[in-house]
């Protein structure tokens, strides 16, 4: 085993997920992150965590959806008792098909989301973190060797995420006091209001309410969002090709839409729920590590000189407490090239230029 496995399964167990002995862990292994989860497992018991390990692939669900009549029991209650019992839920991506449920009649995934939207929120009560281990069908859609793609994987996931989290929170105070953004880009000048919200400093940890291993991100929940935004990073969504999506918003909702290619993808999203319509974070892209699109959104989200805007479901860390924030089945993310000529100001300083931010 590459020795860089298991200092990304240390990582995860002992920076991201906080694991501690008797912690009850739900082990969600991808089919190609087989390897992984095995050094994670080794962890897990060095730490005398409780393991319960299952699998997940993209064709198994493409089979069960394309089978199923799409009446689909809300929740069940077996998968409900297991997320709820869970002290962390550490999920492995890896898969070995990046289109490998594409054909899925769009109706059905979205039945499917709505009726596990009890599931999804007692996950997200847990202490989950997403990973992803490096396969050649990733390194096939970043257009990546094999070995040059698993180099970059753990370039951009074992860093020193205590340094990142200092830098990071510099931009955290800048949010936390501000009351309105202004991102001005190729095709973009959007305002959002962020007054009463909390931003989160992304540094990979649930210490930090950060999910997601590798990380690197400032984020926060908008709201009464107005303007035009082009996204003009490439990415796959549900297993389609989507680009240069340019969406038009007027108190706070997406009145207009389109897309140079996989339109059909975002009208679904958009349709799932009354939510999607709406933005539901607002991220800023601040992992060096990062330093190419791949057509990941774990890490393309996470580049330095990118702004990503997810439409549905806002994360409650960024909320006031008993507040309520934006409410959908689905959070989609969506990124934009912060370029020559851009500008991210924050009630009217500027706080990054060209995608460089002043104190950079």
């Amino acid at each position: 085993m590459d020795e860089r496995v298991r200092d990304h399964a240390r990582t995860l167990v002992d920076w991201s997920a906080r694991i501690e002995a008797g912690d009850d862990v739900v082990l969600s292994v991808d089919e190609g992150a087989h390897e992984l989860g095995v050094a994670v497992a080794e962890r897990l018991g060095d730490r005398g965590a409780n393991l319960l390990a299952t699998y997940s692939s993209d064709e198994l669900t493409r089979a069960y959806l394309r089978a199923h009549d799409g009446a689909f029991e809300s929740d069940p209650d077996y998968e409900l008792a297991l997320y709820d019992r869970a002290d962390s839920v550490l999920i492995l991506k890896g898969t070995r098909n990046t289109a490998g449920s594409a054909d899925v009649p769009g109706e059905r995934r979205q039945a499917y989301s709505k009726a596990r939207r009890g599931i999804r929120e007692a996950r997200l009560d847990t202490d989950w973190v997403s990973t992803q281990h490096p396969t050649r069908a990733m390194a096939q859609q970043a257009g990546m060797a094999y070995e040059a793609y698993r180099d970059f994987v753990y370039d951009a996931t074992l860093r020193d995420w205590e340094a990142l989290a200092e830098e990071q929170a510099r931009l955290k105070d800048i949010l936390d006091a501000g009351e309105e953004v202004r991102l001005v880009a190729d095709g973009t000048d959007l305002t959002m209001r962020i007054d009463g919200r909390t931003a989160v400093n992304s540094a990979a940890s649930v210490a930090y309410d950060s999910h997601n291993l590798p990380s690197g991100e400032v984020f926060t929940a908008p709201y009464d969002t107005a303007g035009v935004v082009t996204f003009d990073v490439p990415m796959t969504i549900q297993g389609r090709r989507v680009r240069d999506v340019e969406l038009t918003f007027k108190d706070g909702v997406v009145v207009d839409f389109a897309a140079q290619q996989g339109e059909a993808v975002v009208e679904e999203v958009l349709e799932t729920d009354a939510g999607a319509r709406k933005l539901g974070e607002l991220g800023i892209g601040m992992n060096r590590g990062v330093d190419r699109i791949t057509d990941n959104i774990l890490f393309d989200e996470k580049m330095g000189g990118t702004v990503h805007l997810a439409l549905g479901r806002a994360y409650d860390a960024c909320l006031p407490e008993g507040e309520s924030g934006n409410d959908s089945a689905v959070h989609e993310d969506l990124i934009t090239t912060m370029g020559e000529g851009s500008r991210l100001e924050v009630d009217g300083e500027l706080v990054q230029e060209d995608g460089q931010f002043q104190w950079e």
